[in-house]
């Protein structure tokens, strides 16, 4: 009975211990969800319009007149949906697009190959059937290499050799090639545009307006990065969990989320205030400088941590100077960052540029005087550095302001409105959702 009974209890336990577990797994879920969704609630609403999408375009199968003329080819529209719905408007356009141009081309060059291969006797049909696909395959994927085809046609190429060699392949048993070609056209065709019709017209995402917002808001970072650099180095200790202190490193890997948003932008309507022709590939030049810059506040950020540090009573000798460069950068980058974002000529940036200007050349000359002449070398290493790339930084701020600049002369911003409105944009700037997660797209193969 004892036995029995440790059994059972035992039984239990491991019963308990299971439950347990899977308590906390869908408990661990639940929070990563709410966190996703608390993050950026756009990912809520483009689920419920895939949703929707995919409802909507059920019906060609559900619905006996739908299906009587598509028949099991209707599937190719909900795969379609599926496939092509993105979470912006110029992704799912821009699949969309490849999409179809791709399946009307590689659908009618698989029927030419099945009609001229008919041609010929038996045995030589699938042999040249088996030297088309060869041959055609080879070419389309060599051309995925391009790295301009890659970057915008590179589903397009995929699509085509998909439907190329299911025409092809599927042609050579099957009697009416050409109804079969033009059903699963047919059904593509309308799953794509369902997808897009919803992706514009119910809460559209627009792949432009987000990169415009993350462009300004990469520069607000390394504004107040410059801001709190400029206090918390002068001093003995500091809180090294500050945000501003670790915000920047998002910056230094930007460049992939630039380039997405950047290609889906150019398939992109006209929308807001971002009209045809809307210059895009401004803000990789923009991104570039905005990057330059945080690797050298990444440098500077490695000597405001390190170990090594010159004697706080040596590094307060150019304390006033290396402020004032780091707030008057801090300080246009911050404007220049405000008036990309409301889309208007940044107020005082140009100022604050030459005032580090001057900071910085007061600097190098100070720098090449005998400032430090009786300190061992080793202890003024770190703070001449830091002093260097503060210098630095002064000109990749320039760089910064005449590449919005070159923006804004082409897209015409608008005078500055009062300050108190640039101040409200400054807070939009700060709360923009996480676009690097939304915009990722992943690759479907059917």
């Amino acid at each position: 009975m004892e036995v029995e009974t440790q059994e059972k209890a035992s039984a239990m336990q491991r019963v308990k211990g299971w439950l347990d577990k899977i308590g906390n797994t869908i408990s661990s879920v639940g929070k990563e969800a709410k966190r996703l969704a608390k993050e950026d609630p756009r990912r809520v609403v483009h689920a419920f319009k895939v949703g929707l999408a995919i409802s909507a375009i059920s019906l060609l199968y559900y619905f006996d007149f739908f299906f009587a003329g598509f028949g099991v080819n209707a599937m190719w529209a909900v795969m379609t949906v599926v496939v092509v719905f993105e979470f912006s408007v110029g992704a799912t356009l821009g699949k969309g697009v490849n999409r179809a141009i791709a399946t009307l081309l590689g659908g009618a060059l698989g029927m030419a190959a099945h009609d001229l291969a008919n041609l010929t006797p038996a045995k030589v049909e699938v042999v040249l059937i088996a030297l088309s696909l060869c041959v055609i395959a080879a070419v389309a994927t060599f051309c995925r290499f391009f790295p301009k085809v890659r970057a915008r046609y590179d589903y397009a190429f995929l699509v085509f050799i998909l439907t190329f060699s299911l025409i092809s392949v599927s042609g050579y048993r099957a009697e009416v090639v050409f109804d079969m070609a033009h059903r699963r056209l047919t059904t593509i065709l309308i799953g794509g545009c369902v997808a897009i019709l919803i992706c514009i017209f119910v809460r559209p995402i627009w792949a432009g307006k987000d990169l415009h917002r993350y462009t300004a808001a990469n520069i607000e970072k390394l504004g107040c990065y410059l801001e709190c650099f400029g206090t918390v180095y002068f001093e003995e200790s500091y809180d090294k969990n500050q945000a501003p202190l670790k915000d920047f490193k998002t910056v230094l890997i930007s460049k992939g989320t630039e380039d997405s948003l950047v290609n889906f932008a150019r398939w992109e309507p006209r929308h807001g205030k971002f009209r045809y022709r809307h210059p895009w590939d401004q803000y990789l030049n923009i991104g570039s400088a905005t990057r330059e810059c945080a690797y050298k506040i990444d440098a500077l950020n490695c000597y405001l941590n390190s170990d090594v540090q010159t004697p706080l009573e040596l590094r307060t000798t150019i304390q006033d100077l290396c402020t004032k460069i780091s707030s008057k950068c801090s300080l246009a980058l911050t404007d220049v960052a405000i008036g990309l974002q409301t889309m208007t000529c940044p107020l005082s940036s140009e100022k604050h540029i030459m005032d580090a200007k001057a900071a910085a050349k007061t600097l190098k000359a100070l720098l090449k005087t005998e400032l430090w002449h009786d300190i061992e070398f080793l202890d003024i290493i770190p703070v001449v550095t830091v002093a260097s790339l503060l210098i630095e930084i002064v000109s990749c701020t320039v760089k910064i302001a005449d590449s919005v600049e070159v923006l804004a002369t082409k897209v015409k911003f608008k005078k500055p409105n009062p300050e108190m409105n640039r101040l409200a944009s400054l807070e939009k700037v700060k709360r923009i959702p996480s676009i690097e997660a939304s915009h990722s797209v992943n690759i479907v193969f059917e």
